[in-house]
């Protein structure tokens, strides 16, 4: 069976402007353990929607992971924003440790 990555490229390939088959790309790609190739389609999905928390989340990490400091603290800085503005408790408490840990 090919990898999902495979499944969601299609819908990308056929609708490269549909931030939903890009995150769903993304996703597939962190679950193959490809950060490098998905970090393109998060910041695709950072860029079309400005109230979109979970792709800034998950390139924040992708960053981290990365040792990419200085590009994951907006991103997590704007995703705990967004996080407290949406009442998401979870994510703004997972925010708020990465972001102590950046200091």
């Amino acid at each position: 069976m090919p990898p999902r990555s495979h499944h969601f490229n299609a819908l990308v390939e056929r609708a490269p402007d549909n931030e939903l088959f890009r995150f769903s790309l993304a996703q597939a790609l962190l679950a193959e353990a490809r950060p490098e190739d998905a970090a393109p389609h998060f910041a695709f999905c950072v860029a079309k929607k400005n109230d979109w928390m979970m792709p800034r989340i998950l390139l924040g990490k992708i960053h981290l992971g990365a040792q990419r400091n200085h590009e994951a603290r907006p991103l997590l800085e704007a995703a705990l924003t967004l996080a407290i503005d949406q009442a998401h408790e979870e994510p703004e408490r997972e925010l708020r440790a990465l972001l102590a840990d950046l200091r």
